[in-house]
């Protein structure tokens, strides 16, 4: 996919993003964490069309099972490549590119939470090398916006899986 183009998200861009995927609220979130320091908004565009993101969280993580085991190690949360440009690779691509701008920041790892029964996600990290922590489940928050803004949170039963970015 030569003309897919992956970058950190500006803030012009926020409304075709939110609309793409249907997620205004959560853009809002993670743009509001980026603007402080916190993470990373990845987007992937075909041309002005947004097709898929991923976030990077370099805060302390909220699960206290992660921060224990994984101190200081950033995350790769919410990928999501939009309905109609699913399996042509752009979910492998936001990650690799999530990767590299891990190492580049001088990070050696990165970890992500899987809900249990996404065998399809699972595969994929696995393909990418990526591997169970061996420190059991995690219940981890799962954030949802309603249409009319609303913040809903839950947890999910996730499994945790680490990548070396050497």
């Amino acid at each position: 996919m030569v003309d897919l183009e992956i970058h950190p998200v500006r803030l012009g861009e926020a409304p075709a993003l939110g609309a793409a995927g249907n997620q205004d609220g959560y853009v809002r979130d993670r743009l509001a964490r980026q603007s402080g320091g916190r993470g990373l908004l990845l987007a992937a565009w075909l041309g002005p069309v947004a097709v898929g993101s991923v976030y990077l969280w370099l805060e302390p993580a909220e699960e206290p099972e992660i921060r224990l085991h994984l101190p200081g190690t950033p995350l790769i949360t919410h990928l999501e490549v939009f309905e109609g440009h699913r399996n042509q690779r752009i979910g492998t691509r936001l990650v690799e590119t999530a990767e590299q701008l891990l190492r580049d920041r001088g990070h050696k790892s990165a970890a992500l939470a899987v809900e249990l029964s996404n065998e399809g996600a699972k595969r994929l990290y696995k393909r990418l090398g990526y591997q169970d922590w061996d420190f059991g489940r995690v219940d981890c928050v799962q954030r949802d916006w309603l249409a009319d803004g609303t913040l809903v949170e839950n947890l999910e039963e996730c499994t945790v899986l680490v990548k070396l970015l050497g």
